[in-house]
């Protein structure tokens, strides 16, 4: 895995990763040339702060997103575990006996034909007849894009934590350099 800003031994060329458009976090390496621009230090903390909000926010909607993504895998690998299950019984005579939950704490007993279509809820009030193979291949690609959506997710949030903490440094980089610069001030005014 190539890191933001690793190189490519077969390129030698820097390796830029896109991160779902965040923007990259500026490190102040030197304060004093950087505020050298600047007018005031609150001006620049105040920007700062309204960069840390939005990587805040960001993160937010992310950690949502992987949460609502987390509760989807276990999900599709169970149906793709029932869809497997009756693909493998289909040609059996004998219906298969089972429960399945009809409400959070109520459960039915069932008694499933051997079959080679299944129903699956798509959401949004819409239920589509398949193939169980055309289903079964439904679900795989699901599964595999929904676990990959949520690689990138874990990859984005650390991301976006290393830009958090870049500009928590920056803020109280600025913050220090501006207590200094007071101090020199008020020892040049008492002199």
């Amino acid at each position: 895995m190539l890191w933001p800003g690793s190189y490519n031994m077969a390129s030698e060329a820097p390796v830029k990763k896109k991160h779902r458009g965040i923007p990259e976090a500026t490190f102040l390496d030197n304060v004093d040339s950087y505020m050298g621009k600047e007018t005031s230090s609150e001006a620049m903390l105040q920007k700062l702060d309204e960069q840390y909000q939005k990587y805040k926010f960001m993160e937010a909607n992310l950690v949502q997103k992987k949460l609502r993504l987390s509760t989807q895998v276990p999900d599709i690998k169970a149906t793709l575990d029932s869809i497997k299950s009756l693909k493998k019984r289909k040609d059996e005579t004998e219906p298969l006996r089972t429960q399945f939950m009809l409400s959070d704490q109520l459960y039915i007993n069932a008694k499933i034909p051997a079959t080679d279509k299944v129903c699956l809820w798509l959401g949004a009030n819409v239920m589509l007849e398949y193939e169980i193979e055309e289903a079964e291949d439904l679900l795989s690609k699901n599964l595999s894009t929904a676990e990959s959506n949520l690689e990138e997710l874990a990859d984005d949030l650390c991301f976006l934590r290393d830009q958090v903490t870049t500009t928590e440094v920056s803020m109280a980089r600025i913050y220090n350099w501006d207590v200094k610069r007071r101090q020199k001030q008020k020892e040049v005014q008492k002199s």
